[in-house]
């Protein structure tokens, strides 16, 4: 089934591929579970043992597992089991990881931290309320920490246009970055809050790759998923200036409806924390 994610502000219509998968899933499951207490043996004779070839791909075993937490006190964000990876979910229609043509990867300048301005000899910067993102990678298997990995992250800008795609921004690449993961599997961007546009909640969207040395080709990614933004951060940043349009969008979404969370958003929903006037911090553990 094809879904639309649609720009005002770019020409045309363009899809965002969503696979759709069993009318219960392997998330669908988890909620259940963890609304009627049931443990991983009982999911395990349900069915739910990470075969299904639409959901991420997880062993069920009868041992206790670890569990992490998405962040501190806050918006969004759960405690979750870190052998759970984080859901497959599409790129998009606006990657620039070279799987539609255009390419960042490989650009000098598209390793660092702050991602605000465009690089390689593009200039101009996205403005919007700040927000630092944080992502801590671990292993599915083990727990571990997934150092020396590294993260490509992209979002849209306040007004809802994705660079070097959408008519507005077409001319930059800011709002794109790569980061190594740091001893503890940390990567951090400082960005940001993306826009709400018609059709989609908002989010952000990342790929993992095994280095920053394989990071050139979307060919070498090892995960590709998405971060929602809670709502009632967004319902306070979308109340400034410059995030006018956003207001109705979201007012026409839900994370139940979107095209992407729909089936589940408990492993992708960030905890953020902060202000409008001090800015905001996006935390979330994902495992892979």
């Amino acid at each position: 089934m094809d879904v639309m994610e649609d720009h005002d502000d770019f020409g045309g219509l363009h899809r965002d591929l969503l696979a759709t998968g069993a009318v219960m899933n392997r998330r669908g499951m988890l909620r259940l579970a963890s609304r009627f207490g049931l443990g991983a043996s009982a999911l395990a004779l349900l069915g739910c043992d990470g075969k299904n070839p639409t959901s991420p791909t997880t062993t069920t075993t009868d041992t206790t597992t670890t569990t992490t937490t998405t962040g501190g006190t806050g918006s969004g964000g759960s405690t979750q089991s870190c052998v759970t990876k984080v859901p497959e979910e599409t790129n998009g229609p606006y990657p620039a990881d070279g799987s539609n043509g255009v390419s960042v990867l490989g650009t000098t300048g598209v390793v660092r931290s702050d991602i605000r301005s465009s690089f390689g000899g593009l200039s101009g910067t996205a403005a919007g309320i700040p927000l630092v993102v944080q992502l801590t990678l671990v292993s599915a298997s083990t727990c571990s920490p997934l150092s020396g990995r590294a993260v490509y992250i992209w979002h849209c800008d306040r007004g809802g246009n994705y660079s070097l795609y959408s008519q507005a921004a077409v001319s930059q690449n800011y709002l794109r970055g790569i980061q190594e993961c740091d001893a503890s599997g940390r990567v951090t961007f400082v960005s940001i809050f993306p826009a709400c546009y018609s059709g989609r909640w908002p989010h952000i969207h990342f790929e993992v790759y095994p280095s920053v040395a394989t990071a050139t080709s979307a060919a070498n990614r090892q995960a590709t998923s998405q971060i929602a933004l809670p709502k009632d951060v967004c319902d306070a940043v979308y109340a400034t200036s410059g995030y006018e349009a956003s207001v109705r969008n979201l007012s026409q979404v839900s994370l139940a409806t979107d095209n992407v969370f729909s089936d589940g958003s408990s492993l992708e929903l960030a905890t953020v924390t902060g202000s409008v006037a001090g800015g905001y911090t996006a935390v979330l553990t994902v495992a892979v």
